[in-house]
Parts: C-alpha cells; sequence; structure tokens
C-alpha cells in the first residue's frame, strides 16, 4: 500500500494519489489558521492528515509537476510529531493556536534534529546544528510540527555579488509558483514560494536586507520583518548582527501575526539585540473585522515608486483602498536616501560576517570552523558550488574580520543615522506619520544565470539598515505577476503596521493563489 494511503487510513483522512489528488479531501491549503485550529478542535481535522496533505502536496508540486524546488529537506520525523500532538489535545487539550499547524523552516535556521541547517551549501552538509535556535525551540513549545525546511539562496545571497535568487548548491533553483521562468526574489525564496504554492500552513524566513519582503511581494505573500530584537538570532546561520532577524511567511496578515507572536520572547543569549519593550508582545493582534483607519497618517514615499507604470498603478489603487479606509494619506513624500548608505552598508555587512560567521561555525558538530575552510572547499567543490557564481564577497569578507576597526565603526554609525535618524524618523517626525506605504518591488524578473539578478526598484533598505520593522502584502497583479505594498515604522510599531495591513487586506478581498498543474 503507498505510504500516503497508508497514513491517510491511520489519520482518518481521504488522501488520494494522481491526477485527482486532493479532489475528496478540503483544500486546507486555502484555510487561515484559525480556520485549521477550529477544525482539530471540532475533530473534523487532525494534525497527522493536515501533516499528510501538506506532504503529499509537496510530492505533487514541489517535486514533480511544475518542480518548483521550494523544499529543501522533509522532516523525517514530521509524521510523528503530528500523532504525538493529535494525542496530546485528546488528552491534555490544545497549547494554543500553533498546536499541530505544519510549519516550514528557512534552511539557514538551526534544528537540533535528523535534518540538516546547511543555509544551501555542501560545506555544511557534513556537519549538525549543537542545539535548536531560539526561535525553534519556541515553536516546538507551541505544538508547531516543524514539516521541514525550505530552499534558499546559498549563504543568504552573501557569498557573491553576481548570486542568483533560490539557487543554491544543495538544493537546485527554486521556481516562482505564478510563473516557473521567473524569479521569485531571495533569499527566503523557498518558504515564500511554499507558502504561494500552499506546501504548509506557515513558513519562517530571515532578511538582512529584503530577503523577506522582497520573496514576500513576488511571491503573493505577507512577509514581516520585525523590529531587530523581537525574534531571538541565536542559532541563525548569520551574515550581520546589526541587520539580521528571522520573520513570519504567510498567506495572510492574521497567520503571519500568529507565528510572529508564538516566535517573539526576548533573549539574554542575544547579546546584540535591543530589549523588548515591556509588555509589546500583547499587542501584536489582530483588529475586530470591520475595522478602518481613522486617526492614521501615512506618508506616501513617491521616490520608492516611478520605476514601471504597471506598479504605478497598483499602488494607486492601494492608495485609494487605505483613503477610502479613513487613512489621511500625506502625498507625495520622499524618503531621505543618503547616497553613501549602500557602499556603508556593504562594509558593514563585510566585517559583521567576517568576524561572525567563525563564532557560529564553531557551535555546530564537525564540518568547517572558519571562513578560509569555507573559501577552500568550494574551491575544491568548484563543479557543484561555483557553477553559476562565485565567492568574491566570501574572500572580502575574509579581509574584514576585525570590528575594532575604525572603518567598521565610522561605516556603521554613518548607515545608521541615513537610514534612520536622518531617514525613516526624520520623515515621520516632520509630518507626524504612523507609517511609511510605498510598493515592495517591481514585477518578478526573469531567472538569468549570466546577468544574475536584474529586478527593478526596492523599499526594504533602510528599514533594513535602521532595524525598524517591515511588511510586505499582497496588492495585485502586472501581467499576472504578484505586486506587493510595503507598511514601513519607526523601532516597535508593528501594531499599527499590523492594524494597516489587516484592514488593507480586508478591503482587498482574497488574493488569487497561483494555478498549479500536477
Amino acid at each position: 500500500m503507498p505510504r500516503v494511503l497508508m497514513r491517510a487510513l491511520l489519520c482518518g483522512a481521504s488522501l488520494l494519489v494522481g491526477a485527482s489528488a486532493f479532489a475528496a479531501t478540503p483544500a486546507y491549503e486555502t484555510m487561515s489558521v484559525a480556520e485549521l485550529q477550529a477544525a482539530m478542535e471540532n475533530h473534523q481535522l487532525s494534525s497527522c492528515a493536515l501533516t499528510d496533505y501538506y506532504l503529499a502536496r509537496i510530492a505533487q508540486y514541489d517535486r514533480r509537476g511544475p518542480n518548483l524546488h521550494a523544499v529543501i529537506e522533509i522532516n523525517p520525523e514530521a509524521d510523528a510529531i503530528a500523532d504525538a500532538l493529535d494525542a496530546e489535545r485528546a488528552a491534555k487539550g490544545s497549547r494554543g493556536p500553533l498546536h499541530g499547524i505544519p510549519v516550514l523552516l528557512k534552511d539557514n535556521i538551526d534544528t537540533a534534529d535528523r535534518m540538516l541547517t546547511t543555509a544551501g551549501s555542501l560545506a555544511l552538509a557534513g556537519s549538525r546544528a549543537g542545539a535548536d535556535a531560539a526561535l525553534v525551540q519556541r515553536l516546538r513549545d507551541a505544538g508547531a510540527v516543524l514539516l521541514g525546511k525550505t530552499n534558499m539562496s546559498e549563504w543568504a545571497n552573501f557569498r557573491s555579488r553576481r548570486s542568483i535568487s533560490g539557487w543554491s548548491a544543495r538544493g537546485g533553483q527554486t521556481r516562482n509558483a505564478y510563473a516557473q521562468d521567473r524569479s521569485h526574489c531571495g533569499s527566503s525564496s523557498g518558504s515564500a514560494v511554499a507558502m504561494a504554492a500552499g506546501f504548509a500552513a506557515l513558513a519562517v524566513g530571515t532578511e538582512t536586507d529584503g530577503s523577506i519582503v522582497c520573496p514576500g511581494s513576488v511571491n503573493g505573500v505577507v512577509g514581516i520583518k520585525p523590529t531587530l530584537g523581537l525574534i531571538s538570532r541565536r542559532g541563525i546561520v548569520p551574515i550581520a548582527f546589526s541587520q539580521d532577524t528571522a520573520g513570519p511567511m504567510a498567506r495572510s496578515v492574521g497567520d503571519a501575526v500568529e507565528l510572529l507572536r508564538a516566535m517573539a520572547a526576548s533573549d539574554a543569549a542575544d547579546r546584540a539585540a535591543p530589549a523588548i519593550p515591556a509588555g509589546f508582545i500583547a499587542q501584536l493582534r489582530m483588529p475586530a473585522a470591520g475595522g478602518d483607519l481613522q486617526g492614521l497618517r501615512i506618508g506616501v514615499a513617491r521616490n520608492l515608486s516611478g520605476y514601471h507604470d504597471g506598479v504605478d498603478a497598483v499602488l494607486e489603487t492601494a492608495l485609494a483602498t487605505l483613503k477610502a479606509r479613513g487613512a489621511q494619506l500625506l502625498d507625495p513624500l520622499t524618503l531621505p536616501r543618503d547616497p553613501s548608505i549602500a557602499a556603508d552598508e556593504l562594509t558593514v555587512l563585510l566585517y559583521e560576517f567576517g568576524s561572525g560567521i567563525g563564532p557560529y561555525l564553531a557551535t555546530r558538530r564537525g564540518g568547517p570552523k572558519t571562513l578560509q575552510t569555507l573559501i577552500a572547499f568550494n574551491h575544491t567543490m568548484s563543479t557543484q558550488e561555483l557553477p553559476l557564481f562565485g565567492q568574491d564577497l566570501f574572500v572580502q569578507a575574509q579581509a574584514h574580520s576585525s570590528r575594532d576597526e575604525a572603518a567598521y565603526r565610522e561605516a556603521r554609525a554613518r548607515s545608521l543615522r541615513a537610514a534612520g535618524r536622518d531617514g525613516i524618523d526624520a520623515l515621520l517626525r516632520a509630518h507626524k506619520l504612523d507609517a511609511l506605504v510605498a510598493p515592495t518591488k517591481g514585477p518578478a524578473w526573469l531567472i538569468d544565470p549570466v546577468l544574475g539578478d536584474l529586478g527593478l526598484g526596492g523599499a526594504a533598505q533602510s528599514a533594513a539598515i535602521a532595524g525598524y520593522p517591515h511588511i510586505t502584502l499582497p496588492a495585485g497583479f502586472v501581467q499576472g505577476l504578484p505586486i506587493g505594498l510595503s507598511l514601513i515604522g519607526s523601532a516597535w510599531s508593528e501594531p499599527v503596521l499590523i492594524r494597516i495591513a489587516a484592514v488593507f487586506e480586508q478591503a482587498r478581498g482574497p488574493f488569487p493563489a497561483p494555478l498549479l498543474s500536477p
């Protein structure tokens, strides 16, 4: 008997295989976390059945069919975890909103189980994480089913200036579910594509600069890049401690908020992160249905648009929706952008990666322990690791291993000042704004292994450098390709950004999913 049918009988669900797959079951991939939880509470669904439903979708569409390459590894313990959580629910009741809910993790998030954590690199395939990442332990405690790991831009797009989003030596090339010849952006490529394709209820991505919000935008899903420090970075393969953060990716704002709440927590071991304000996590909640935006002042950062007529049209429709729901729009405004900020940011990333990757590698069991060893491995395995692009950023970072140098301190101070105090904060303060709005990114571009990523526009940089929250959510389409709307605020402004996002999403209505063929 095929495994999926055997498991279906054990779970009390009917999961079919072949051309009629999923015909006898509800479309669980269209249901919210709250709806799935209600179905489990009412004995209409089990975590066992839901887990196997998603595994069947991955087999049908990720491994075959359009072959999206979004999921790099399935957790061999997923079924056992789901079974145990079903038994616990029957005996003791639910732990909370994520009890029995399958979640996918980006492949740069440590799990101390039978899964690997490789950042997409073959160099880490022979070593193991020493412990669960802090956010993973919180998800386990919340009762989530860790379904697997998602593919990503190898080393989170920080190996070469010509890296291609969503390609890794271990996982191959991820593909956009809306158009398989087009990019899905990165580096949280697999997490975003998995959400668009319905491979799990929730996924976790990470961002240093744009790696949650860009793939969220071009894949038509919600991504939340939180304030630096809201989610612990302990146990995440690092690029830059001053900008790295994990964040939720989901098909709706409400689902993303549930995942954000589950992961959010102070962590004394994450010494580079600021403290979370008292009572702040309790404020991370959805507004009541039917709410409005009365009393909110939103600035339209016009200098973050104007690069594509179709994107501008989507923005105008979104602005009309925000205004109709009661928001006061201040338009046009310009978000200050210092011309030296990109160079200063790169300097910071080189120093922080060069000094930080070694201590992370030291936490792993086996495998390389230094950046020099990683560079040598890639040379040795060049056919597999370097067929499309090189490792120029690795080589540069090797020469920037001491953060005691004045070049690092000065670049960090300038970039932080330009992005925060003289950038986002200055604009918000000058106009008494609650948030900024802009298109997140242009339409998905063609995957190009020769020229690399060629995307248009981008609203991520200032919030990423400043460590401020940034939410992207689907706003519309340009010739069938999703376009995201960005909401940006100052530190710890997630509650107001969530309110704006939720009201906009309710007014927008359901966002069409990609049409996938088995």
